[in-house]
């Protein structure tokens, strides 16, 4: 395979893009493969990897969190390696926004010492500042000046986090401040979200994975569907305008709140998914309905108890499970196939042009 040369902006020692200097059609080949192997089980079942075009492998990234360090005088955010900051001003796969907001906030940001900085987080029109104090610093930069550029690049809300042990965990659960602007924005959708939402990167394969999702479980008024870590709510909203009685379980708070105003017509519960088993064994007693799930898990894959409690007792008909690795992937589709399901379609989605990271939507049905 002969590399390509690196694009204008992007540094070379920066660990972010393992595909890189990877030719298009060889860095879908070196997924496809590496798919095949970790779901070889079912490899029969894998479809070709969507993605979209090679031009929209660039600009794509409209949410970062970014380490930040006073070095020179001056302010750098970027990522570590080997305990060194490498800026990337310039990254050729972020937004434009993203790049606009960097750079403004490097030149307006007060020294290290009036104002620890330790990372910068943007969820598309939402920024955040994540200082390593607990005292509200001095604001006189953010004047009216300031506030203008801002909304001349397109940011809608400004956050300040206190967060004194910032470290290997970014947030903590409280001192949130909103320094301006309006705490939620709006996305391409007409989903409400806020300054630390989870959203995939590229809207296109998100809403197709959606979509497949959508016409394999096939909601109607008959059904009824669990919606695993559901985030703002952007499936259940799909789910509930089929008609289908429909409860989702997200974890973080913010999310939660998004959810609830972008879909009010669903239940939507707070907690670690495998601590709401109790409310979901409730919500789902009537067997009268055709049972249906949908999961977008972690990394971590499901819960163990979780995996039981699906295959032991809810028992749904169809399994929509959108997952972010192939290894926890290939261990769940292994517990739902030995409790009698069977896996009817693979299809994996660059979501992470550039990268070696590849997302699959299994299609999981029960035959019986």
């Amino acid at each position: 395979m002969q590399h390509l040369p690196l694009v204008a902006g992007c540094e070379p020692r920066c660990p972010g893009c393992a595909h890189r200097r990877w030719p298009f059609e060889n860095s879908l080949e070196q997924k496809q493969q590496w798919l095949a192997k970790r779901l070889a089980p079912w490899s029969d079942q894998l479809q070709p990897i969507r993605h979209v075009a090679e031009a929209d492998r660039f600009n794509y990234r409209d949410k970062v969190c970014l380490s930040c360090r006073w070095i020179d005088n001056s302010w750098q955010f970027g990522l570590i390696r080997d305990e060194e900051l490498i800026a990337i001003p310039d990254c050729p796969v972020h937004s434009i926004r993203i790049r606009d907001t960097q750079r403004l906030l490097c030149e307006k940001l007060p020294p290290y010492e009036q104002f620890p900085l330790a990372y910068w987080v943007q969820s598309g029109k939402q920024s955040v500042l994540v200082l390593k104090q607990k005292i509200l610093p001095n604001l006189d930069w953010l004047n009216d000046a300031t506030c203008q550029e801002l909304q001349k690049i397109g940011i809608e809300g400004l956050w300040l986090h206190l967060h004194p042990s910032a470290g290997k965990k970014v947030f903590a659960k409280n001192q949130w401040q909103l320094l301006w602007g309006k705490p939620r924005s709006v996305d391409n959708n007409g989903l409400c979200y806020g300054p630390a939402a989870f959203q995939q990167l590229i809207p296109e394969l998100a809403d197709n994975a959606q979509y497949e999702a959508d016409q394999f479980l096939a909601p109607s008024p008959d059904s009824q569907v669990v919606d695993l870590y559901c985030g703002i709510g952007s499936t259940l909203r799909r789910w509930v305008a089929k008609g289908g009685d429909c409860t989702g379980v997200e974890l973080g708070a913010e999310a939660v709140a998004c959810a609830q105003l972008n879909v009010p017509q669903a239940t939507v519960l707070r907690g670690s998914c495998h601590h709401r088993i109790p409310q979901l064994q409730q919500w789902s007693e009537d067997r009268s309905k055709t049972r249906l799930l949908y999961t977008n898990p972690p990394r971590t894959g499901m819960e163990p108890e979780l995996l039981a409690w699906i295959t032991n007792h809810y028992q749904p008909q169809r399994i929509a499970y959108l997952s972010c690795s192939a290894g926890t992937l290939a261990r769940d589709l292994e517990a739902f196939q030995q409790a009698g399901y069977r896996v009817k379609t693979l299809i994996p989605y660059d979501f992470f042009p550039q990268t070696y990271h590849v997302e699959t939507l299994a299609l999981i049905e029960n035959p019986s």
